[in-house]
């Protein structure tokens, strides 16, 4: 057998267009809880003074560290020439730009004046990591398109390795400058270290691979169209071996901050005494999200689709819970403005932050992701994103 280089639309069914309303429905949804935070005031969310960065963040951070890793499968294809993912480079580029997208939408509808984005986009800080990732993005989706091109113009297709290179490179720099976004903000003591650089590249590759595993699965679904096993289990085991990754960068942060003086108390916070963090810690991100996908992952090939479709879909409640606990943690712990020293106020000293998401954030968050789904289906409904033929290693 042979790997099949035939593209087709998307053919509308019944599935297509349940899986589509709901996409439109979430989206509707998210568009309404944006709307109320700004008419209303963003008093009726659970961010305050302390917790500026809401649930919204948390998807937002989400969808765009995913986009990078959706890359995974093209890149593989055309950068390090495994023919083998050739037939799901079209899905793994348009997904990439999809959630970027997504992320890109909540990320400014949570501004609370969306309409300041022209500002942010004409004045720039370039002392700020922020202002350079308004390159980085827009970048990002304009290299995506150009590598697109090259692989639907039959007359480029000398130029998509080339293009593949530039989009490989430009991920990595995009992914470095999002966990630099952590990685500086020295004023909270549980962010403020550069392991957020690797680790975010390494997230990146997890999430990335865990939903571009789903999204072909949905796909190949709605086509019916089965998956090739060889391309499945291939793509687990990178998954697996992306997860272990990430919770060996997560290990080396904690016992970091445990070795260096000053540092114990965020620690403990976040893997003690912290209530809600603690529990999203070890039950959702190492439990939920690693321990049980990799055991899933690395087992038998019996139950391969089943078995994907549990572990990709754990990782990804394991990637919620670790960024709720990076970004609303990392703000919810008292803040040591002069360390060092000892200072007194009225102003919260040493109190934990509060912080309860509302429904309109969580809408708005939910409301990216089918954003994200909805672009997906609708362009590979007029575009021929879809291999025709089942996607298997050649034989010998």
């Amino acid at each position: 057998m042979t790997s099949s280089s035939t593209f087709q639309i998307l053919r509308p069914s019944g599935a297509f267009w349940l899986t589509a309303g709901i996409a439109a429905a979430l989206a509707l949804l998210g568009l309404a809880g944006a709307h109320h935070m700004e008419t209303e005031g963003h008093y009726v969310t659970g961010m305050n003074n302390r917790v500026v960065w809401g649930l919204p963040h948390v998807f937002a951070v989400f969808l765009i560290v995913s986009a990078s890793g959706a890359l995974n499968v093209a890149s593989i294809s055309s950068v390090f020439r495994q023919s083998l993912y050739k037939p799901l480079s079209r899905i793994s580029g348009l997904l990439a730009m999809a959630l970027l997208m997504g992320g890109l939408t909540v990320l400014v509808l949570d501004l609370g004046r969306p309409d300041r984005l022209i500002i942010a986009m004409t004045y720039y800080n370039f002392k700020s990591i922020f202002a350079w990732n308004i390159f980085l993005y827009t970048g990002f989706l304009a290299v995506i398109a150009v590598y697109l091109w090259m692989m639907f113009e039959p007359r480029m297709h000398r130029l998509t390795r080339p293009a593949g290179t530039v989009s490989f490179i430009w991920r990595l720099v995009l992914t470095t400058g999002t966990g630099l976004i952590f990685g500086v903000l020295i004023a909270r003591e549980a962010l403020g270290t550069l392991v957020f650089v690797p680790m975010f590249i390494a997230m990146s590759l997890s999430f990335g691979t865990a939903v571009t595993l789903l999204a072909i699965l949905l796909v190949f679904r709605l086509s019916q169209a089965p998956v090739g096993d060889e391309i499945l289990m291939r793509l687990r085991t990178l998954l697996a071996y992306f997860v272990i990754a990430v919770g060996c960068l997560v290990t080396v942060d904690h016992f970091t901050r445990l070795y260096v003086a000053g540092h114990t108390e965020v620690e403990a916070f976040l893997l003690m005494e912290g209530g809600i963090y603690p529990l999203f810690f070890w039950v959702g991100q190492v439990l939920l999200g690693t321990v049980i996908p990799v055991i899933l992952l690395l087992a038998s090939r019996s139950g391969g689709v089943l078995k994907t479709v549990i572990a990709s879909v754990l990782v990804l409640l394991g990637a919620f819970a670790q960024l709720y606990v990076l970004i609303i943690g990392g703000q919810a712990f008292p803040m040591d403005i002069f360390p060092g020293y000892t200072e007194t106020s009225s102003y919260y000293d040493g109190v934990v932050a509060g912080y309860t998401p509302s429904f309109p954030e969580f809408a708005l968050g939910l409301g990216g992701i089918g954003l994200a789904v909805l672009i997906v289906l609708v362009a590979a409904r007029v575009l021929p994103f879809v291999p025709q033929l089942s996607v298997k290693q050649p034989a010998g």
